[in-house]
């Protein structure tokens, strides 16, 4: 399988608030962030939610934010960091 993202591009996070059982965080939904990592490929965790079998694998990706991007007035230091398992077909490229 090939991969849309490699390690250091700006991804975002699909925005909206799908029906059923979503295992992106909605706190990240619509954010910036940088892929860290390939995590590999796996089942949809969507899919298997329903009792599907989660096919065709899914490229899943650690992708880093910053906090002062994600929580309006973050109070911390700038250089604070938060990393999530984000699978492919929650990203998009941004340019």
């Amino acid at each position: 399988m090939t991969y849309a993202f490699q390690v250091g591009q700006t991804v975002r996070v699909k925005g909206g608030d799908p029906p059923g059982h979503i295992r992106t965080p909605a706190y990240l939904r619509g954010k910036l962030g940088l892929v860290e990592s390939l995590q590999g490929e796996f089942r949809n965790p969507e899919e298997l939610a329903y009792g599907k079998d989660g096919r065709p694998l899914r490229p899943l990706y650690l992708v880093r934010f910053r906090q002062t991007d994600i929580w309006s007035g973050y109070q911390g230091p700038a250089t604070d960091t938060l990393s999530a398992d984000i699978y492919e077909h929650w990203l998009d490229a941004e340019e």
